[in-house]
């Protein structure tokens, strides 16, 4: 059951809900998802075991847990396996000395315990302990030196060594070595090597509170980062490579020679500062935050741009402390460094603050009953936190700790960075949308406002009025054509109305244009170039179907028949083109177009129009279609033109031509042939007649219709010609004797019968 302690302190754990925006956010209604998560983002839980006197140093690492006690002994732990559990007793290795610290590598393998002297006559030393063995192991030369901080080597991957490290000591001095437990003499540690490389306080006793180097990419570069109580130390290089292992000895040298360079230092009374680094998931540092006195130095870590700044980092700042209710707030006693907070330590508490926009958004309060607040660390492999007082051991658990970035980030007007931690939640994207179009529209960039708000549910007239108020027709356009693109196919009807809309304003701008005479200029060119390419587009075709009458009426009352036709054209709505161009006069242009459609059917549907406005080019254009048209069913063309010379010209070249180059037998042709010779071209006609032979049977025209059409025109010698091809002996030599005597005989000659030629002979003498 769980105490009244444990009660309390879960009663004290206080999330803040984070404040609002500076602007309502709120979306346009279309969306209702839930808004917040109200899942606490940091908790913590107390850990069953208890160790076996008061606490005085932790460390963690790969679920390992190594615990100092004041009855001088290690309490060693596997957080798999929490029932089982080992205390070491470390003060018969060094009685009289006291320890200052330990640290555990990332693999969790390899222990330093850091002591000092109790008494003047004592040494500090360093001590090694493998995950293995029970038995400390003195690092022999680490006598003189006091080590307050280490930096270990996070490439290692060995159980048996810790590669090659950095340590730091209490008078500034950076060391390099790397240990070796030997596994078949009991985990004995041999020292590969132990070299002093660099002083930082150079000659002075400034002591080292912080150490972490990492490679650069797969270069041979390392960055090193060190720090004291007041300052951050920024060393950058390439390590000389033996057996496969850096020594960074090496990227220390140009720095021995040149003046204190590459350092960021922040006053401070403390004899602490802390140095974190947050990894991404592929293990690569990204951030790195400093805890000194005034607030906790945060920065991205950026070693690949140096460019001409000695910096490895970029936008840095100083994050203050949260306030406190009483009148003096001191420094936290230690940190833990997320993506998106630091969770500061106090002795009694643990609060928590944004490092985007510094609030606080949580605070813990602990009880008296678990004694003072340690240390707070993080498991660098698992990412565990986890933080000891006096008698108990608590983990936090981290839970969507991104939620609330979005907000921030939308506040900040980073609207893309919004987008990325909102984790696709339409709510949210709506939000962050509105708010980016309002403002962009609110600086008077209203076409970049207008195509985020087509990616917004803001209601449609909203917006639109919102342009049409100051005007703004192209960023109007683009708020339509983005919402044109977003539609389904099955949104019919606020297609065809955006289709209609943006038709109209197309219309407008080019109908405005071309009543100031600018057809020519530039801004014309452009919105016409728009308008076609808006014509094109897939969704427009479809719907022109549906809404083309509409379209075409639009155009009609703006007068704009250019568009008109290449609307037409684009709807291959060929009739309308046709009929366009000859509504413009255009005769040439809609001849071109029947030539280049082939389409027979346009050809006699306009034909009538065409042979009455331009007779000759008509023809021309007639003739070069040979066989592809019939030319029955162009007579009636032919027959409702008017009859003077000009067109009658122009049809009998037609017609002669198709006779002759294509042998047309059809009788309607040749009588309607035969009548234009009879009522304009006599000698035509007798050629004609002529033509067509004597055999009443192989003729192609009518002819009885013939004879009484040259009857009624008087035309004898037709009528003589036309009578003898009836048999009509006697008629034909009579009319014949009228006109001239060799055309009497010529008839009876033709005449096969004896008695009837005889006949007609006897009648010539007569």
């Amino acid at each position: 059951m769980t105490s009244i302690f444990d009660q309390y302190e879960q009663a004290s754990q206080v999330s803040q809900r984070s404040k609002p925006v500076s602007e309502a956010m709120t979306s346009s209604g279309y969306i209702t998802m839930q808004m917040e998560d109200n899942t606490p983002m940091f908790s913590k839980q107390k850990m069953n075991f208890n160790p076996s006197d008061t606490i005085t140093h932790v460390s963690v690492a790969n679920d390992y847990l190594v615990l100092a006690m004041a009855n001088g002994k290690l309490f060693r732990l596997d957080l798999k396996q929490p029932d089982k559990h080992e205390e070491i007793e470390y003060t018969k290795f060094h009685p009289n000395a006291k320890l200052t610290g330990i640290f555990l590598d990332p693999l969790g393998y390899h222990l330093l315990l850091a002591f000092i002297a109790r008494n003047k006559d004592g040494y500090p030393e360093l001590v090694y302990l493998h995950r293995k063995s029970s038995k400390l192991k003195s690092v022999s030369k680490s006598r003189n030196y006091e080590v307050t901080e280490v930096g270990w080597n996070y490439e290692n991957l060995s159980e048996n060594s810790t590669g090659p490290i950095l340590l730091g000591t209490s008078q500034g001095h950076i060391l390099e070595t790397e240990l070796e437990a030997d596994s078949d003499r009991m985990f004995t540690v041999n020292q590969q090597y132990w070299r002093q490389i660099f002083d930082i306080g150079r000659g002075t006793d400034i002591p080292i509170t912080g150490i972490q180097f990492h490679r650069v990419g797969t270069s041979n570069k390392f960055f090193i980062f060190i720090t004291t109580p007041t300052r951050l130390y920024q060393f950058i290089g390439n390590a000389v490579t033996t057996d496969g292992k850096p020594s960074l000895q090496s990227i220390f040298y140009p720095y021995l020679t040149t003046p204190e360079t590459g350092f960021q230092e922040i006053p401070s009374t403390l004899k602490y500062s802390r140095l974190q680094f947050y990894f991404d998931k592929n293990n690569i540092p990204k951030t790195f935050a400093w805890l000194t006195e005034p607030g906790v130095f945060y920065g991205q870590l950026d070693p690949t741009s140096q460019q001409n700044s000695n910096s490895l980092f970029t936008q840095g700042e100083l994050i203050n402390y949260p306030p406190d209710s009483e009148p003096k707030t001191e420094a936290p006693l230690a940190f833990v460094l997320t993506e998106f907070h630091v969770l500061l330590m106090y002795s009694d508490k643990v609060k928590a603050i944004s490092l985007l926009n510094q609030e606080l958004v949580y605070e813990d309060t602990y009880s008296v009953s678990h004694g003072k607040l340690k240390n707070i660390i993080k498991d660098p492999k698992r990412r565990t936190i986890w933080a000891v007082t006096d008698k108990a051991v608590f983990r936090y658990k981290v839970v969507r700790e991104e939620r609330n970035v979005w907000r921030i980030y939308c506040d900040r007007e980073q609207f893309n960075l919004a987008k990325e931690y909102c984790h696709h939640n339409p709510a949210f994207v709506d939000v962050i949308n509105v708010k980016h179009a309002e403002l962009l529209y609110s600086k008077g960039d209203y076409e970049g406002s207008a195509r985020i708000y087509a990616e917004s549910k803001s209601s449609f007239e909203t917006v639109c009025l919102k342009f049409l108020e100051k005007e703004q027709i192209n960023a109007l356009k683009v708020y339509l054509s983005s919402r044109l693109e977003a539609l389904e196919e099955e949104d019919k009807t606020l297609i065809s109305m955006i289709v209609i809309w943006m038709t109209e304003l197309y219309l407008s701008q080019l109908g405005l244009l071309r009543r100031s005479g600018k057809t020519n200029s530039e801004q014309y060119h452009q919105i016409q170039s728009d308008f076609e390419v808006f014509l094109l587009h897939p969704k427009v075709s479809k719907c022109m179907q549906y809404v083309k009458s509409v379209i075409y009426d639009l155009m009609s009352s703006h007068g704009d028949k250019q568009n008109l036709i290449k609307l037409t054209l684009i709807n291959e709505d060929y009739e309308n083109v046709v009929a366009q161009h000859i509504y413009k006069k255009s005769y040439l242009e809609a001849l071109n177009m029947l030539q280049t459609l082939k389409k027979p059917d346009l050809f006699y549907q306009f034909a009538p129009v065409l042979i009455e406005e331009t007779p000759k080019h008509t023809v021309n254009t007639l003739i070069s279609q040979g066989a592809k048209l019939n030319p029955a069913k162009l007579l009636p063309a032919f027959l409702s033109c008017e009859t003077d010379e000009t067109h009658v010209t122009e049809i009998i070249r037609y017609l002669e031509f198709m006779h002759q180059n294509f042998n047309v037998k059809d009788k309607a042709i040749h009588n309607y042939l035969l009548t234009l010779y009879v009522e304009h071209d006599n000698d035509a006609l007798m050629r004609y007649l002529e033509r067509q032979g004597s055999d009443v049977t192989m003729v192609n025209y009518d002819v009885h219709y013939a004879l009484r059409l040259c009857r009624e025109k008087k035309l004898s010698s037709a009528c003589v010609k036309l009578s003898a091809l009836l048999e009509l002996w006697e008629a034909a030599v009579e009319l014949a004797l009228q006109v001239d005597l060799a055309l009497a005989k010529s008839v009876a000659d033709m005449t096969r019968d004896a008695e009837t030629q005889r006949s007609l002979w006897l009648y010539i003498g007569r």
